[in-house]
């Protein structure tokens, strides 16, 4: 009989936590991980202001007036000179493949009508899908075409240095998004992260479920191979996450008015393959967790660099090296470039595969991993 509240019993259920705990791996590691990783993000790898951006030139007039422009742009720490094109058909290209997300035209005869007083225009056409992304760039534009003219414009062109209109300008060409609507970047990729959660928590708690409700004997039991267990439990979800990207699609078309240019058998091809990838990181996790919670865990940990690094919530471009190094291994960072490139830009087959193959690498490995650390005893 118990006859009030002993310290010695509570003590003892105390110490059976901390034993508890410190036998769960798992959850140790998610306790001290989480917080690292959580400020490691948050403090070195998110940018709202991002630079560096990756820019194209075509340079069909090279004067000391057009190389100082660059020069200035790249000064300005906003723009990252990657290529230099032949022609506006490849700039075209390398905007929708996502190679670069600025294209500067600088046509035959500028130098000839700035001289001449007649000003000319340089254009820049931009990849506005991420309105956020190359905002603060095209509005530092208009300082660089001031400070061109201060440095360049002297002697006998002084007097153009400062009229009451600028003696060249810049264009702006928003392409693909050009009234900068925010829905038209997000709501595309809410799809990749709705179908990231669902389907990596459906199938992250499968084989620990099949372990705590005892039916995991059953399995062992049957003939059946570690392939043919984690590829069937896999089947199933695929069409769920097919309905979920469906109702993703119409809403974002319907009720957001996002634009839908390119292909539905490109989109729902790009689809299955980033459900199978996700559902395929669900069996491994499901493999390594020894019961549901870790499951959840190990779930949770993995969404977590996704949400952050997949350029979803934050530009991708303006995030530093290794960060990108990280995106570039998660299926989700692929997935949005395709689901965007699809619905804005309407991307051909050819312009989508960079994005692709590495889906492909990404779930043949996880799968490996998954059928590996597949016990086929209990432990």
């Amino acid at each position: 009989m118990r006859n009030g509240f002993s310290v010695t019993r509570w003590w003892a259920i105390v110490l059976k936590e901390f034993l508890q705990l410190r036998r769960d791996r798992i959850t140790f590691a998610m306790i001290i991980g989480i917080p690292i990783i959580q400020m490691a993000l948050f403090g070195f790898a998110i940018n709202t202001d991002p630079r560096h951006l990756p820019t194209a030139v075509i340079a069909a007039d090279q004067s000391e007036f057009t190389r100082s422009f660059v020069a200035a742009m790249r000064n300005s720490g906003y723009f990252e000179i990657v290529a230099t094109l032949p022609s506006q058909e490849e700039g075209r290209r390398a905007l929708t493949r996502g190679d670069v997300l600025f294209v500067l035209d600088i046509p035959a005869d500028f130098t000839r009508e700035l001289v001449k007083g007649q000003r000319p225009s340089l254009r820049i056409d931009a990849d506005a899908t991420d309105s956020i992304a190359v905002g603060a760039a095209l509005s530092a534009l208009p300082g660089l075409v001031q400070g061109v003219l201060q440095k360049d414009m002297r002697g006998p062109l002084g007097g153009m240095a400062a009229p009451p209109a600028p003696a060249f300008d810049v264009q702006v060409h928003k392409q693909y998004n050009p009234e900068s609507v925010t829905q038209y970047n997000v709501v595309p990729g809410l799809m990749g992260v709705i179908l990231t959660m669902t389907m990596v928590m459906m199938t992250g708690l499968a084989i620990t479920r099949e372990r705590e409700r005892g039916t995991m004997e059953n399995l062992l039991a049957t003939p059946v191979l570690p392939l043919e267990v984690t590829s069937g439990k896999i089947v199933p979800y695929v069409a769920i996450g097919l309905l979920q990207a469906t109702i993703i699609v119409l809403a974002a078309h319907f009720v957001f008015g996002v634009p839908f240019v390119g292909s539905v058998l490109a989109l729902y091809l790009s689809a299955l393959l980033f459900i199978a990838a996700s559902l395929a990181v669900g069996i491994m996790l499901s493999s390594l967790a020894q019961n549901q919670l870790q499951g959840v865990q190990l779930t949770f940990f993995y969404f977590l660099p996704n949400i952050l690094l997949s350029g979803f919530m934050f530009p991708f471009a303006g995030m530093p090296r290794w960060a990108r190094w990280i995106g570039e291994t998660l299926p989700l960072t692929h997935f949005n470039r395709l689901v965007r490139a699809i619905l804005l830009k309407g991307a051909g087959w050819a312009d989508l595969w960079p994005s692709i193959w590495p889906m492909l690498l990404f779930m043949a490995v996880v799968m490996l991993v998954a059928v590996r650390v597949y016990r086929r005893t209990l432990d």
